[in-house]
């Protein structure tokens, strides 16, 4: 195993989260020592669920426009994605049952913690929390759509579950979180 010794570190920016260069040396295990430079992204942690409906066959999943989407060739820049959120310095439950109503309109009670992972480790920090949860028609309290004032416009779409497998396969489907729980429902046949 390696040891690090954090050199220097510079806030590139700060406007919407935290960009710093880190300068450190690693002594690696056969006791040569490296320097290097690397940016990393802080943008806080965050949760993610795959709410489904064991009976009708169904996933509650949300299309909204990525700007880095479409700034790397995705022509509309809309994705279609599992609810997610940023912690904000909550609970990840806590801040997945608060996502999932803003921005699916459905109240959850029950959820189910299945994971964490970093989602893109070579430049940002986040952790990414996994939950799944079961829905029904009553549990629905709005519209949902996101808020207003993070100018949050979110479309809320409810889809036959083998439909959204397919549409990984089509690349209709092409967000990392999504095809994580969408192929946990399928290995674990939750629905």
């Amino acid at each position: 195993m390696s040891t690090i010794d954090i050199l220097k570190t510079e806030v590139l920016s700060n406007n919407w989260y935290t960009l710093r260069k880190v300068t450190y040396k690693q002594t690696q295990a056969d006791g040569t020592v490296i320097e290097q430079s690397r940016e990393a992204y802080d943008r806080g942690n965050g949760a993610t669920i795959l709410l489904y409906n064991k009976t009708a066959g169904t996933v509650i999943l949300t299309r909204q426009f990525r700007l880095p989407t479409y700034l790397n060739g995705n022509d509309t820049g809309y994705l279609i994605e599992t609810c997610a959120g940023l912690l904000d310095r909550d609970d990840p439950e806590e801040c997945i049952r608060r996502e999932t109503e803003e921005e699916t309109g459905y109240k959850i009670s029950k959820v189910e913690k299945i994971f964490e992972a970093y989602m893109s480790p070579g430049s940002v920090t986040e952790i990414l929390y996994f939950f799944v949860a079961e829905y029904t028609k009553e549990m629905k309290v709005s519209d949902g759509g996101g808020v207003e004032e993070e100018q949050e416009n979110i479309q809320v779409l409810e889809l036959d579950y083998q439909e959204a497998l397919h549409m990984i396969s089509t690349g209709e489907i092409k967000d990392a979180k999504t095809i994580l729980l969408l192929q946990y429902a399928q290995i674990n046949q939750l629905i």
